[in-house]
């Protein structure tokens, strides 16, 4: 499969981060700053890296921005900056815009001018680590709405041994297991009514969050 090509505007923690793993995943990554330091941190780590100012048309355009599936805005600080960088990606004709948004009014503002998908890191992390908190068995947890989210689940003691059908967790706690990773990080993505749970087991299951949290209480 050919791989697909990101360009990556904003070189801080979360852009780096989002850059080289896209780029470890195998993909095409284009690295842009207007910081050159933070270029030359990364220019090792992506396809190709860019020092240019995303306020600038002439620049996203000698950089052919409009050749790249999908860019991700990850400016930091300057807000006006996310802002105009967004705005010209959509004049531009960009297909898919990922736009990382410090508050809920800046990511209106994002969405408003054509931003595809937003994204709040600081928020979702505090919601993740704030559900690990409360729960030590919650490995990780992905909100995909104010109601519903995929959560990784160490299988507790009381399941170890019993299988999904003995479980029955649709019928009790209106869960759906996606997969199941084993303690040797096997992933079975299709786990079978039959299939036992083990120690150190890691669920993956989708449901309404009152029911996530109730079954990781248990």
């Amino acid at each position: 499969m050919k791989p697909r090509q990101f360009a990556v505007i904003g070189i801080g923690r979360f852009g780096a981060s989002v850059a080289t793993t896209l780029y470890e995943m195998g993909n095409d990554v284009l690295a842009i700053d207007s910081s050159e330091a933070k270029v030359e941190g990364i220019v090792d780590k992506v396809t190709h890296a860019a020092v240019a100012d995303s306020t600038s048309e002439i620049a996203l355009k000698s950089l052919g921005i409009t050749n790249f599936d999908v860019v991700i805005v990850s400016i930091g600080q300057d807000i006006q900056a996310s802002i105009l960088t967004t705005l010209l990606l959509k004049e531009l004709g960009v297909g898919y815009i990922v736009a990382k948004a410090r508050t809920m009014l800046h990511g209106k503002v994002l969405q408003k001018i054509g931003a595809d998908r937003i994204v709040f890191p600081e928020r979702d992390m505090g919601i993740r680590v704030a559900h690990n908190l409360v729960a030590a068995n919650v490995l990780d947890f992905i909100e995909l709405s104010p109601e519903y989210s995929i959560v990784e689940i160490i299988v507790p003691q009381y399941m170890v041994g019993k299988s999904l059908r003995e479980l029955d967790l649709r019928a009790r706690h209106d869960l759906n297991v996606l997969a199941i990773r084993s303690a040797d990080k096997k992933i079975n993505v299709t786990p079978a009514a039959t299939d036992r749970m083990q120690r150190g087991d890691v669920m993956i299951v989708v449901g309404k969050n009152d029911k996530i949290q109730a079954l990781s209480r248990e």
